[in-house]
């Protein structure tokens, strides 16, 4: 009999590497994690977006797109949060470090770094035998140890800043003196036709071709769409010509009727609040509303570039024969962004040092510093009020959307976090996840809600939360309280009923006040279960950026330390001898 056996197994062999598939090979599900940059809850055409989307679509279509779903309103936080599936005062990033006031540095969970403990889940999906692959921006430390290859990553290409030009090597702000990419955590540069998600997606599917094909793989791609600088290529700009040219006010109007229309919000339901200082559309000039128009134009560009993109994984996906067995996974890491590019008179000069332009000589193109300002962003972040930094919908409530073998097309509306991802992924691959030793996640399975066999992964009566610099909310039921700091915010906590209110336009806090006092007291709770820190008596995150710039600056380029203690000692000396004429001439005066 093991003759026969034998006589047997070496045709299928044979039959096996004709085909290109090894009997042995682990065929467990494959997992694709695509996460974008600052999009909004309605920025992609499953959502009702103007993008064009389709390859997003048809993974919504054929999967579980969620409704109310919830990420941190910082990039650093959300990515920790997913990654690791544990709130993200407990990982390390409570923060970002742009924002990271003296007073907290170095605190636990405020060290800027996944601390001691943390499991990712690629070391999770590593040592359960997967092939882990990561390109992409990281923004989860830039130290050796910080990076990728320390987080459970086999292969990576990473981007350590909060962002850099998609077009060039370079930076895109002066917290940073150039783009730090790295490849399995050896300072890399990026090739001279770099376009970021062509990039990210070519550099994917070069390492899934590089490692062990009889493994089944985790690959995270996080794309820099549509963070700062927004530029896209001209093919996909021409898409949007004139579509935004009505202004903002017509989008929120628009969306707010999408949303309507596609349930994302209940009939009736009042448009959201604006933010303060926001500027109408008709009280810009005609050139002014032209360059805003084609900004937005850019930025939904950007968005179908990163879908193409995407587009062309899936295609090599199927031709592999991987697509069926992939589970996918398509979020947004925060609401979208409102910083402008040309309020800032620092900024101006720093395009100048860098050749950026924000001019539309050079819309989408190489060296065009794109952004979307506060009043598209409000409008974008429709249904939700204001947007990415604040602790309110428009910063928290963006997309989810799960495909994968075994989940039939839906709509889920019961709440879910971005904590509740990795768990939801290892229960799903059936990895156990004290199989090593780490801290516990801190997220729920989604998968019983998935498979249909619970309502919601949350009981009625438990609380979930989110807090970033000061920017804090908490949900119970119907029910929110949120609280913002400035500049934007005022720093005092509202209640809003979200059943009714989804927008936030009516604070609750006088009529209702027992209820508010439940949630502020499970709020307190949270704080102190995370670790949640004060913040510092008037903190202001735009200037605290600007501090972190200069200091930054200065370990940036030692030279500037000579340059500016030289001006220092100018004026020093003109005010000496100034003082000293000043001082003659008082005594001359007395003497005569």
């Amino acid at each position: 009999m093991p003759g026969l056996r034998s006589a047997l197994l070496l045709p299928l062999l044979a039959l096996a590497m004709l085909v290109g598939a090894s009997p042995l090979a682990d065929k467990r599900p494959n997992v694709v994690i695509i996460l974008a940059d600052d999009v909004a809850l309605m920025d992609f055409g499953a959502y009702g977006g103007e993008a064009r989307t389709p390859n997003i679509d048809e993974l919504a279509g054929r999967g579980a797109l969620f409704t109310q779903y919830r990420a941190s309103p910082l990039c650093s936080p959300s990515r920790a949060m997913l990654l690791t599936g544990m709130d993200a005062h407990l990982t390390g990033f409570a923060t970002i470090p742009e924002v990271l006031p003296q007073e907290q540095k170095g605190k636990p969970g405020y060290t800027m770094a996944l601390e001691l403990g943390v499991l990712t889940l690629a070391d999770r999906l590593r040592a359960a035998g997967y092939r882990t692959i990561m390109s992409g921006k990281w923004h989860l430390g830039e130290a050796p140890g910080e990076m990728p290859q320390s987080h459970g990553f086999d292969r990576s290409f990473a981007l350590a800043a909060s962002g850099a030009d998609n077009w060039d090597d370079r930076s895109y702000m002066p917290y940073y003196k150039d783009a730090p990419w790295f490849e399995d955590g050896a300072e890399a540069s990026v090739p001279e036709d770099f376009y970021s998600s062509r990039f990210i997606v070519d550099t994917a599917i070069r390492y899934l071709a590089s490692t062990d094909p009889d493994k089944p793989f985790f690959v995270y791609l996080p794309f820099q769409a549509v963070h700062i600088p927004v530029q896209a290529p001209q093919e996909f700009i021409d898409h949007y010509e004139g579509r935004y040219d009505t202004g903002w006010e017509a989008l929120r109007q628009e969306r707010h009727a999408r949303a309507q229309a596609l349930g994302l919000i209940p009939q009736g339901a009042p448009l959201a609040a604006l933010p303060p200082d926001f500027r109408l559309w008709n009280s810009l000039s005609p050139e002014d509303r032209a360059l805003y128009a084609a900004r937005m134009e850019v930025n939904a560009a950007m968005l179908e570039a990163m879908d193409f993109h995407i587009g062309r994984l899936i295609a090599h996906l199927k031709a592999k024969g991987e697509y069926d067995n992939t589970i996918f996974v398509v979020s947004s890491d925060n609401g979208p962004e409102p910083s402008r590019g040309d309020d800032s008179a620092s900024l101006a000069a720093y395009h100048r040092l860098t050749g950026y332009d924000i001019a539309p000589a050079t819309m989408g193109g190489p060296g065009f510093w794109g952004f979307i300002g506060p009043e598209w962003a409000a409008a974008a972040a429709t249904p939700g009020a204001w947007f990415k930094f604040y602790a309110t919908e428009g910063g928290l409530r963006v997309p989810l959307i799960v495909a994968g073998p075994g989940i039939a097309p839906q709509r889920i509306s019961s709440p879910a976090m971005i904590t509740d991802l990795a768990p939801t992924l290892l229960d799903w691959l059936k990895v156990d996840p004290e199989s090593i030793p780490g801290k516990p996640m801190t997220g729920r399975s989604l998968l019983p809600v998935l498979g249909g066999k619970v309502t919601s992964a949350y009981e009625p009566d438990e609380s979930r939360a989110v807090e970033v610099s000061g920017n804090s909310a908490l949900y119970l039921g119907d029910y929110k309280i949120t609280r913002s700091v400035p500049p934007v915010g005022d720093g005092q906590w509202r209640l809003y009923n979200l059943a009714r209110d989804p927008g936030e336009t009516t604070d609750l806090s006088t009529s209702e006040p027992a209820v508010k006092a439940r949630l502020l007291g499970e709020y307190d709770a949270y704080a102190k279960r995370m670790g949640v820190l004060s913040m510092p008596e008037g903190y202001d995150s735009r200037a605290q950026v600007n501090r972190n710039i200069a200091a930054r600056l200065l370990g940036n380029y030692p030279w500037l330390y000579g340059v500016l203690s030289g001006i220092a000692l100018v004026f020093a000396a003109m005010f000496w001898l100034a003082l000293r004429w000043l001082l003659r001439r008082h005594r001359a005066a007395r003497q005569a």
